[in-house]
């Protein structure tokens, strides 16, 4: 039975949660934080980040790793295409989404919602504001370039969509939406992507989560 480690409102969770709700896969999860003392967390993932897999005696930590060893190890449904061309095109898109634009999404987030809400830790206003104005609005200007279609890569939901939509996800659980009259293509395609039976379901895990812990 495959176990997930790791609270859903974290969008490198989610988007493993999502690829296995893509893939109809069963698997039990386990709604840690990070750096939780569980024998069976900490062995799977060394540096006590989230999120984390076991799969029989197999484990491994690292939302891209997992992914990876997902899609190979359940080959149904894959969520990395098959030409070299879009699997590469994939494969940049989550990179991006991870990297590029989590950066202000997530520093938002924490200094306006998660930190004070879960961290007691103060807001940092001019950190926040400097994220949210200053270096997303360039990264939603690159999305809107390439969000014509219902995917960003073939004609199926891929990596590249659960990646990118699920950083948008953790943005509006802190308060900001896309700006349909600035970027209204990208709006159309994130509300596309996130209104799929396994982007809904974690929304779902959200709400609970958020709702238990007030």
């Amino acid at each position: 039975m495959i176990t997930v480690y790791g609270a859903s409102v974290s969008p490198f969770v989610r988007k493993v949660l999502v690829v296995l709700e893509e893939k109809k896969l069963a698997y039990s999860h386990m709604p840690l934080g990070p750096h939780d003392q569980r024998d069976e967390f900490k062995s799977a993932s060394p540096l006590g980040k989230i999120p984390a897999l076991r799969d029989g005696d197999f484990a491994i930590a690292d939302s891209m790793a997992i992914v990876s060893y997902i899609d190979r190890r359940y080959p149904q449904s894959p969520v990395y295409p098959e030409s070299a061309e879009d699997a590469a095109r994939a494969v940049w898109f989550e990179k991006f989404a991870d990297t590029e634009l989590g950066k202000p999404i997530l520093t938002y987030g924490f200094q306006t919602f998660f930190g004070p809400r879960f961290f007691n830790h103060p807001t940092d206003q001019a950190l926040a504001d400097n994220a949210i104005k200053v270096e997303l609005p360039p990264l939603l200007d690159y999305l809107e370039t390439v969000a014509n279609e219902p995917f960003l890569v073939a004609s199926r939901c891929t990596v590249a969509d659960i990646a990118v939509a699920s950083m948008f996800m953790t943005l509006q659980m802190a308060g900001q939406t896309v700006d349909a009259g600035r970027w209204p293509k990208l709006q159309h395609y994130v509300a596309g992507i996130q209104g799929r039976p396994s982007f809904k379901l974690c929304a779902e895990l959200d709400r609970k989560m958020l709702a238990a812990t007030g």
